[in-house]
């Protein structure tokens, strides 16, 4: 049982915390966090986001064909 009884005084240790903060900090603190850059990129640099911009472009070029394809189809069946 002690282990439920630390469990609430450390929640209730955050909520009396979070309370007495006063809102304006509590805004600054998000904006801060939003601010931050990826770990993927600071881990990894510029290399996460190259891969996702070849991605993107391989798999819009694939949906560009895919549609001229269906197209030349639909032009020979009628």
């Amino acid at each position: 049982m002690a282990k439920g009884d630390e469990l609430v005084k450390y929640i209730t240790q955050r909520v009396v915390h979070y309370m007495d903060t006063p809102k304006d900090e509590r805004k600054e603190r998000r904006a801060q966090s939003k601010r931050k850059e990826p770990w993927s990129m600071k881990w990894f640099g510029m290399i996460p986001f190259a891969v996702s911009l070849w991605v993107g472009q391989k798999e819009s070029s694939m949906k560009s064909k895919h549609r001229k394809h269906r197209s030349s189809n639909k032009r020979e069946h009628t």
